[in-house]
């Protein structure tokens, strides 16, 4: 390989020079085709040059999804409790104990559980002693998870557990969107009982703190979406704008947030794709859904805010019905592993304490309502 010399440096090269983030992945549930979209994202030379990444998983699905995807093995192999700093390239974290994942195996498994959350647990750990500088999540099997005893429904529950954090929130991001959700998993008539000052206030000051310290958006302006039809009409189609998320705006306004609305969706959303804001809250799920994935079905990906750390992830799951067939397509797990390094080298000059300061009194989404994609 030849040496970048400053004429033929690509742009990637010039935004990441110095030490390129270091990047922790895991395979997800062994199963599903967590393995195949880490192996053909990674085989991109474009995207490996952007870190150094150590895989949490098993090698032989990563090898065995090479072979099939007919990429020749970039990494390097250590066992688990060997691996900590790397100063270049890939390795793989070998959880060699685990040796009942055959291609034959494509279903939920207490084994599959066990050893997902293993491949998180060291990379929660890498992140908590300081030499990971973002995770970067394959798809987990939730029923996997149970029937290994697990408690946590998702990702994000468990992270938000380890990490100690009390509001977490779930961020889409495309190419031409970001998206936060003030609502998740939860039957739309059921939300008139959640639906709070506070849960709206909270994917707003989040966002901001997100656009602010990680994406490097001095001053970010935010779009929030109304719940009813024409954002209510007045009060004519419903008041939730007026009593809840109205009055959430003027609180996420006090701690110095430039935010706008309560908007109707079907205009909001196209005014941000033409630039006018740099993120949107929605305040469902389908709500903030339906463009994203209408814009970037394959590509989309997802972060979490209110970590500490940077945890991004795919915006898909297992898959079992298509794992070990070698056409899982792996532009979302790509997407994923370009925001963790763009956003870990925001990090990297993040200020030492948060830019706003919440109101004590705004209580927030409760992790029970919040749960991966």
């Amino acid at each position: 390989m030849s040496r970048s010399t400053p004429e033929n440096l690509t742009a990637d090269d010039r935004r990441y020079q110095g030490k390129r983030p270091l990047i922790g992945i895991t395979m997800g549930e062994p199963g599903g085709i967590g393995a195949e979209v880490v192996v053909k994202a990674l085989a991109d030379p474009a995207v490996r040059r952007l870190g150094r990444f150590i895989i949490y998983g098993l090698a032989e699905n990563l090898e065995y999804a090479a072979d099939l995807a007919e990429v020749n093995p970039y990494w390097f192999r250590l066992p688990h409790e060997l691996v900590t700093r790397i100063e270049s390239g890939t390795v793989v974290a070998d959880f060699d104990d685990f040796s009942v994942f055959g291609p034959a195996i494509r279903h939920p498994t207490a084994q599959g559980g066990e050893a997902s959350m293993r491949f998180l647990n060291a990379a929660i750990k890498g992140a908590r002693d300081g030499f990971l500088e973002g995770i970067v999540t394959a798809p987990i099997c939730k029923e996997s998870w149970a029937m290994a005893g697990y408690k946590f429904p998702g990702h994000t529950e468990k992270l938000a557990h380890a990490f100690h954090a009390d509001r977490v929130t779930m961020m889409f991001v495309t190419e031409k969107l970001r998206v936060a959700l003030a609502s998740i998993h939860e039957p739309l008539f059921d939300l008139r009982n959640s639906f709070t000052i506070g849960r709206v206030f909270q994917p707003v000051d989040l966002m901001g703190e997100a656009l602010v310290n990680w994406f490097g958006i001095e001053n970010p302006r935010i779009g929030v979406c109304g719940l009813n039809p024409h954002a209510g009409e007045n009060g004519l189609f419903g008041d939730e704008e007026k009593r809840i998320i109205e009055p959430a705006l003027v609180m996420a306004r006090e701690v110095g947030w430039d935010v706008a609305g309560p908007y109707p969706a079907d205009t909001l959303f196209w005014r941000t794709v033409q630039g006018h804001f740099d993120g949107v809250v929605a305040m469902y799920h389908d709500q903030g859904l339906i463009p994203v994935k209408l814009l970037a079905f394959d590509s989309a990906c997802q972060t979490t805010l209110g970590l500490p750390v940077i945890r991004t992830s795919v915006d898909h799951g297992t898959a079992f019905d298509i794992a070990n067939r070698n056409i899982a397509n792996p532009e979302s797990m790509k997407s994923a592993i370009r925001l963790a390094c763009e956003l870990a080298i925001h990090n990297r000059s993040r200020p030492a304490t948060p830019t706003h300061r919440p109101p004590l009194d705004v209580p927030g989404e409760t992790l029970g309502t919040v749960s991966d994609e």
